[in-house]
């Protein structure tokens, strides 16, 4: 009778060990990334039937921070244009963190710019109001003015599995995988398929998911980020399942691990 109890237990827990090593296998494959999840571009032979990305400019736009520097061989005649650092402007004034000195554009699309007064900068190119200052200054005031413009808000945000971070920009001209390499990249729990980028366009929310993984992201028209865009790279299956411990494989591993040791102390 002993005996038969003994091979019954036995035969018992030497299949309860391969149910258990057959589950945590498919646990551990199931676990690995593969090479579709992982690599970027992987379309990359299409390449040179492929024409490159339009080129982009960015523009003026309200809320948005400006400089404008005016120079000239007399300093005397160009300081009245300078932005006057000591003052608190409101509404196109200038801000007092030294870092973000500029001229603020109002809601109208308006800066207060002095001597010239109220101008209109919303939807214009950093070139195209140089050359309309330019073109005003030299002909009633400067004849060898030199304008300079840039938007010293430029940023975008980078969320998500990646290091996140504020990037500054200070060329006006970010794309999204340059975004994502400045914010330490994408790791290997994050989805390279699925990045969520949010855009707001005049009093509107857009968004667009693009492919790292695929060479149609140099097609999108979001592939050149604009000041103030959000960059989210969206956490895999299994790290958000990884965030239990019940649904995490480990967690499972363990459940499996103090079952067999229950079962063969219950057994004796």
């Amino acid at each position: 009778m002993g005996k038969s109890n003994s091979v019954k237990f036995f035969s018992l827990s030497g299949y309860f060990f391969k149910v258990l090593i057959v589950t945590f296998g498919i646990l551990i494959i199931s676990s690995c990334s593969t090479r579709k999840e992982i690599v970027y571009f992987q379309d990359y032979e299409r390449l040179p039937n492929m024409a490159a990305p339009k080129d982009f400019v960015a523009k003026i736009e309200v809320n948005d921070i400006i400089r404008i520097d005016v120079s000239s061989m007399d300093e005397e005649l160009a300081a009245p244009f300078q932005l006057n650092l000591n003052s608190q402007g409101t509404g196109g004034g200038g801000n007092q963190n030294a870092s973000m000195t500029g001229y603020l554009v109002n809601s109208e699309g308006n800066v207060n710019f002095p001597v010239l007064g109220e101008i209109h900068v919303e939807g214009k190119t950093r070139e195209e109001l140089e050359e309309e200052l330019t073109e005003i200054l030299r002909e009633q005031y400067l004849k060898d003015a030199v304008v300079r413009v840039r938007i010293v808000n430029f940023e975008v945000t980078v969320m998500g599995e990646t290091g996140s971070q504020v990037i500054k920009v200070i060329d006006e001209r970010i794309t999204v995988p340059q975004a994502i390499a400045m914010s330490g990249d994408i790791t290997y729990d994050g989805k390279r398929d699925k990045i969520l980028v949010i855009r707001q366009v005049d009093e509107e929310l857009k968004y667009e998911i693009l492919d790292l993984t695929s060479v149609d992201i140099f097609q999108n028209p979001f592939y050149y980020l604009k000041q103030n865009d959000i960059v989210y790279v969206e956490p895999t299956y299994r790290k958000v399942k990884s965030a239990g411990f019940i649904t995490s494989w480990q967690g499972l591993v363990s459940i499996a691990t103090t079952a067999f040791s229950l079962f063969i102390l219950f057994s004796k």
